[in-house]
């Protein structure tokens, strides 16, 4: 069921997304417990290594981190807790975020661009997430 708020942190996660160094896609996620931004987050390269996520072929580099993994990372490491919580990302997600997202306690996720593989969202149902596509 579509929230009050769902469409503004969906543009804002748009907008993080903009950071990312990524040519072919790039992809912002937050993380919001009780209306307040926890972590954020986009896909990229982890911390200390050249900001750039294409091979000279154009082909994504295996070590690039997508946006969800970055802010479930980032908030554990803040200390803070994602336990039911909710995901913003521009971009639905793959397999690997969907087990990360289960494990941290995020109880729903707004996706705005459905990826042509839905195994993500499937576990993510599978496991009884709140999963929610809009604009």
């Amino acid at each position: 069921m579509a929230q009050k708020f769902d469409h503004p942190y969906l543009l804002m996660a748009e907008v993080w997304a903009q950071n990312s160094y990524c040519k072919r896609r790039k992809v912002g996620a937050l993380i919001v417990k009780d209306r307040m931004i926890i972590s954020d987050g986009y896909n990229g390269t982890p911390s200390g290594f050249e900001n750039i996520c294409e091979d000279e072929d154009g082909v994504t580099k295996p070590y690039v981190l997508h946006a969800e993994a970055n802010a479930i990372t980032k908030v554990a490491k803040s200390g803070n807790s994602s336990e039911g919580s909710t995901l913003y990302v521009t971009a639905s997600p793959c397999m690997e975020c969907a087990k990360l997202i289960i494990q941290s306690g995020i109880k729903r996720v707004v996706y705005r661009d459905a990826y042509r593989l839905t195994d993500g969202i499937d576990l993510l149902k599978r496991a009884g997430i709140e999963v929610e596509q809009t604009e």
